[in-house]
């Protein structure tokens, strides 16, 4: 995908999706996650690339490998440039959905990038010691999961900006670190905890950023966007 923000479309209809992007030029990057797919479904992602968005599909797959695989076969038909699993799902389930995604990219195009979800930015300190029953600090938890991501042979993972850096000297400046939980400063949490501005992620090392609401619920989301760009590229 593009350097550029990945756009959260999340709307509950194509008409609603299709309305807010009237304002933005194709060829820019977009997501479509569960709310957006499950109402539509591959139609959705069909009418994007024929506009000319690259697309996010934002599935986070978690399953036994052999379910993971034959969904990924599936997925990888549907013209989307970038899928995701859960890395919870383990190293085997991980090397499963990428023998699906490359098993099912049609003959003479690029099979989607993959990336896998490391702990979610609206999980704290507090949910991976005490929910999640894990050992570890949030951070080393997000590192295990890169690691094994990057054995998988996925191209990257979803983090927060937080982590990113830490994975950039692990697994390398070319492994994806798609960061969400982005806002400007003069942005409320919402549900997200660990949130970053677009110029802290630049500055920590993500190679792309998904941005929703600071955009989508803006007075004007297209002077929003072309603020985040901005931040985001350095310029202001």
């Amino acid at each position: 995908m593009k350097k550029s923000p990945i756009i959260a479309l999340d709307f509950h209809s194509t008409k609603e999706a299709l309305t807010f992007l009237e304002a933005f030029e194709g060829g820019i990057n977009v997501k479509v996650g569960m709310q957006l797919y499950y109402k539509e479904g591959p139609a959705i992602i069909a009418k994007l690339k024929e506009q000319g968005y690259d697309v996010f599909l934002d599935l986070k797959l978690h399953d036994i490998p052999n379910t993971v695989k034959s969904a990924m076969e599936v997925l990888a038909g549907l013209g989307a440039d970038l899928v995701n699993v859960h890395a919870a799902g383990g190293q085997t389930m991980m090397e499963a959905a990428l023998e699906g995604l490359d098993k099912g990219t049609p003959s003479g195009q690029q099979r989607p990038s993959i990336i896998g979800v490391t702990q979610l930015t609206s999980t704290d300190e507090r949910q991976v010691r005490e929910e999640q029953l894990i050992g570890v600090s949030l951070e080393q938890s997000v590192l295990q999961y890169a690691k094994g991501s990057k054995a998988a042979g996925l191209d990257g993972v979803v983090c927060s900006v937080h982590e990113a850096t830490s994975i950039e000297t692990t697994c390398g400046k070319d492994f994806f670190k798609v960061t969400p939980g982005i806002r400007l400063a003069d942005s409320g949490n919402q549900d997200q905890k660990r949130i970053a501005t677009p110029e802290q992620a630049r500055l920590a090392g993500s190679t792309h950023i998904v941005v929703g609401r600071a955009i989508t619920a803006a007075a004007d989301p297209r002077a929003a966007y072309d603020v985040i760009t901005a931040q985001w590229e350095g310029l202001k």
